[in-house]
């Protein structure tokens, strides 16, 4: 299960990270989105230890997504040592986020 991150924190657990991280940017009326979750929950589990998954509720965090021009969701915006390497929109399969991921893991 991938943790969920807020304007408040976003710095101390995504900036700051010691790992890779995939934040997914997205919405609860959000149907991609929603079909997003088993995959991004998938990954989570097999990527632990070497790329952090988190998830940021736009229509409650609008800061950061504002910040890093998240204009559709879902969104997906890797970050590595505290700069956006990565960045991709929409549904996408198991097999593509794991071709993102593992570039920068």
């Amino acid at each position: 299960m991938s943790n969920t991150v807020t304007d408040a924190d976003f710095d101390a657990e995504v900036l700051k990270s010691d790992i890779p991280v995939l934040v997914d940017f997205w919405a609860p009326w959000c149907g991609p989105c929603k079909a997003m979750i088993p995959i991004v929950d998938e990954l989570s589990g097999e990527y632990e230890g070497k790329v952090k998954v988190v998830k940021m509720n736009v229509d409650e965090n609008t800061e950061v997504p504002g910040k890093h021009g998240v204009m559709s969701i879902p969104t997906f915006i890797i970050f590595k040592g505290g700069e956006a390497v990565a960045t991709f929109v929409g549904a996408k399969s198991k097999e593509d986020v794991k071709k993102e991921l593992d570039a920068v893991s």
